[in-house]
């Protein structure tokens, strides 16, 4: 993140979002549909449980914002764990337009440009780590 101001309205408007994650997580889940349809095809689960999997994941990440050292490793963990589940990079940058989507959609006027601002740098700097750690890190080789 850029700087403290960015962070506080992430958190300050995650905290506005929180009291309807259900209804958020199926806007998400409609809108990254919508994009990127062939994304459908990743979740053979319960969506509401996935929905609530994906607003638990929101709120770690929310709320370790100013300790990007702690949640950058368990985002690229997680970012590795999803390559075999069929997530591409391109993957991301739907993700990142329907959580934008999502936030305008339920926040309205309280998701100001500054808002969305910070928004986008934070899922962006958070994408970034998580692609490289997937798709460009290369694994060590340990010898046995």
């Amino acid at each position: 993140m850029a700087n403290l101001r960015q962070i506080e309205l992430v958190q300050e408007s995650f905290a506005l979002v929180l009291p309807v994650t259900q209804q958020a997580a199926e806007e998400f889940y409609r809108r990254l549909f919508v994009i990127a349809p062939r994304t459908q095809g990743l979740f053979r689960h319960d969506m509401v449980e996935q929905g609530r999997k994906l607003f638990l994941t929101l709120a770690t990440v929310v709320d370790a914002l100013d300790r990007l050292d702690d949640i950058l490793p368990v985002a690229s963990a997680l970012a590795i764990r999803h390559v075999p589940y069929g997530v591409s990079p391109n993957d991301y940058a739907a993700v990142g337009a329907a959580l934008i989507e999502t936030l305008a959609a339920m926040l309205g006027d309280r998701f100001d440009v500054e808002t969305e601002a910070a928004w986008v740098s934070a899922y962006d700097l958070l994408a970034g780590a998580m692609i490289t750690a997937a798709y460009v890190a290369k694994p060590e080789h340990v010898e046995a």
